[in-house]
């Protein structure tokens, strides 16, 4: 799954800024520094470039600098995700000197109410236009990350400010612990007492441009970790400033999106292999089902063929074994004299049955194409549905319109026609 990791400069701070400057630390960059891995873990391409250039990638992931980020260890209010945000304006009211509209406070991962916990603040216009620049040119950004967060296990990285000239001066240790994050310039005893105690415990990482200057510092050797490879260890961090109102719209869509590209992740290769092989077993037995139920139906076909052939052996060529059969049944029995269910005589008999109580007879009859039609003048909504409900019971059908009932042998498609029309 590839990540591209947008790098954030420090946000710039104005002191005294008026006028048309006023909003110039909330205006978004005009490009960005990226870092593209192929894998989420090797760095396959750095630079910079326009918001409309960026590389494209399965996840997009803003990181902070570490400037931008302040870390406040509280207690952490019991109050309802949806207010938590407020509560947690509430305790640290008196910390922050910014406004309320100002900030943006998320609460690190783990933390539980009524324990102590930390809460990340950053200047939330600023990133808010960030975001909304990124988006506007296509860029989806998944999460916001700070560069450093607290760690159990002590961790310090040295590098050059940008636009230092590389002297000792220029130097800066961004040191994470557990009791909080310091970016400290190295001139100074600041920087010192920082470390004092950390020992062989803390692990030590500076840029290129820094490991000489941070060896000289610490006496001892450091790992070489450029800045790019700095931020793909950011975007692997669990927390993720994207939350409450500066949270990404459709989480529906996006969580199903990152199901989908983490299911493409190597280590899902054999559930992939697996569902593939389900389904193509399950294609195979439907198509063997299927298979089986037409020789089935085939089968049934030829009995029922055999049985007409056998029955009648005048029929020679069987297009239709039901319709054939009843057409050579009822020709039987006509020429044996016998009345069918929707002959003339069965269908009287069956009218005359339940004709409702007190009508008179029908002042006239009239028989085509297996419907009787008798003449019912004057009859009432009782007498209609009397003679409908016991028809009804016997497998016949009435439909009455314009003072006339026709009655017919029920079937399948038959339908009745409402009273009084």
């Amino acid at each position: 799954m590839s990540v591209l990791a947008i790098v954030l400069p420090p946000r710039e701070r104005i002191a005294g800024a008026s006028g048309s400057d006023a909003g110039a630390g909330l205006r978004a960059p005009d490009d960005y520094a990226f870092v593209l891995s192929a894998d989420g873990t090797v760095v396959t391409q750095t630079g910079r470039t326009a918001a409309t250039l960026l590389p494209k990638a399965d996840r997009v992931i803003v990181v902070l600098a570490d400037a931008d980020v302040s870390w406040h260890r509280i207690k952490v209010p019991k109050a309802p995700t949806a207010r938590m945000r407020a509560a947690l304006m509430g305790v640290l009211e008196e910390t922050l000197l910014d406004d309320d509209a100002a900030v943006h406070l998320v609460l690190a991962p783990g933390a539980q109410p009524g324990r102590t916990g930390w809460v990340a603040v950053t200047h939330k216009p600023w990133l808010a236009a960030v975001l909304n620049a990124l988006e506007a040119a296509g860029a989806d950004v998944e999460k916001v990350v700070p560069a450093s967060a607290p760690v159990a296990q002590p961790m310090g990285h040295f590098f050059v400010d940008e636009g230092g000239d590389g002297n000792q001066g220029s130097i800066y240790l961004v040191f994470a612990r557990k009791d909080g994050v310091n970016c400290v310039n190295l001139d100074g005893a600041l920087a010192k007492s920082l470390i004092v105690g950390a020992g062989e415990l803390a692990r030590w990482t500076a840029t290129p441009a820094a490991a000489v200057h941070a060896e000289r510092f610490l006496g001892t050797r450091v790992a070489v970790l450029t800045e790019a490879e700095r931020a793909m260890l950011a975007c692997r961090g669990a927390t993720n400033l994207r939350q409450y109102d500066l949270a990404a719209r459709h989480r529906g869509m996006r969580a199903l999106r990152d199901l989908g590209r983490r299911f493409m992740l190597p280590e899902w290769r054999a559930a992939r292999w697996g569902l593939a092989g389900l389904a193509a077993m399950q294609l195979a037995g439907l198509n063997a089902y299927a298979w089986h139920q037409e020789r089935t139906l085939e089968r049934k076909r030829e009995a029922m063929n055999e049985t007409l052939r056998a029955a009648y052996p005048g029929v020679r060529t069987v297009l239709d074994a039901p319709l054939q059969m009843q057409r050579e049944t009822d020709r039987a029995r006509s020429l044996a004299g016998r009345a069918g269910d929707a002959d003339f005589e069965s269908l009287l008999g069956a009218a005359a049955a339940a004709w409702p109580d007190g009508a008179g007879p029908a002042p006239t009859v009239r028989f085509e194409g297996g419907k009787l039609t008798l003449a019912t003048p004057g009859w009432g909504e009782q007498q209609i549905r009397q003679l409908r409900e016991r028809l009804a019971a016997a497998g016949l059908a009435a439909e009455f319109a314009e003072g006339r009932v026709a009655v017919s042998r029920r079937t399948a498609t038959t339908t009745t026609t409402p009273a009084g029309r």
